[in-house]
């Protein structure tokens, strides 16, 4: 079924995998947004995902129903939650904790969410409502955007990958911390029977991770 098998994490989560190579299969390029209560809470994390061209030309088979060359919003709303269904398990993939504290802090499930298709990429846009909101001028707060398997490599866009929407406090700001390119280089070594291991309780993405934080000036 063309829905199932275009799912973000196809692989981990229907054990199907377009190419058998090497790690990653599908790559995303990362915008994102902290939003901001009219009290200066950050109360959710607004992201859109831009998939690589090969794993979207997998995805969008099949979803053209009437055949007129045009992927609707009713033809592509079903993609949209297949992929916000499978990314449940591994916690959408993006997790959130104070300075200081290795814990991640509880999200809700996501809400507005859509695909868009330009003709030769999908964008994945959701929100993530935070269960309870954060005042970053206690602690300075981060958010990880990582495949624990690392079947997905995401990486923040060169241009504007991380803005504040809302309303944050004054002196308060979002930015993006640089990858480690060692990192990736080492993984390019190991074999597709180690990945074949990984799973959602897998550490082994996280240091791939992209990492925004909201530091204030006030602290």
């Amino acid at each position: 079924m063309a829905l199932v098998i275009s799912a973000v994490v196809g692989a981990a989560v229907f054990g199907y995998a377009p190419r058998a190579d090497a790690h990653p299969h599908v790559w995303a390029t990362v915008r994102s947004e902290i939003v901001f209560s009219p009290d200066h809470a950050i109360t959710g994390i607004r992201h859109a995902w831009t998939f690589d061209e090969f794993y979207t030309a997998m995805a969008v088979q099949g979803l053209d129903a009437d055949g007129d060359g045009v992927y609707s919003k009713e033809e592509l709303d079903p993609l949209a939650k297949v992929n916000i269904d499978s990314l449940e398990e591994f916690d959408y993939f993006t997790f959130v904790r104070l300075a200081g504290d290795d814990s991640f802090l509880p999200l809700e499930p996501p809400v507005d969410y859509s695909v868009e298709y330009d003709g030769t990429v999908l964008t994945l846009h959701f929100t993530l409502p935070l269960k309870t909101p954060l005042d970053p001028r206690r602690k300075d707060v981060s958010i990880d955007v990582y495949d624990p398997s690392f079947f997905v490599a995401f990486g923040f866009a060169e241009k504007v990958p991380v803005k504040v929407a809302g309303t944050p406090p004054e002196g308060c700001a979002a930015a993006v911390d640089k990858p480690d390119p060692e990192s990736a280089e080492a993984a390019k070594a190991l074999t597709e029977a180690f990945f074949s291991q990984l799973g959602p309780n897998s550490s082994y993405g996280s240091q791939f991770a992209q990492t925004m934080h909201v530091k204030c000036s006030t602290q």
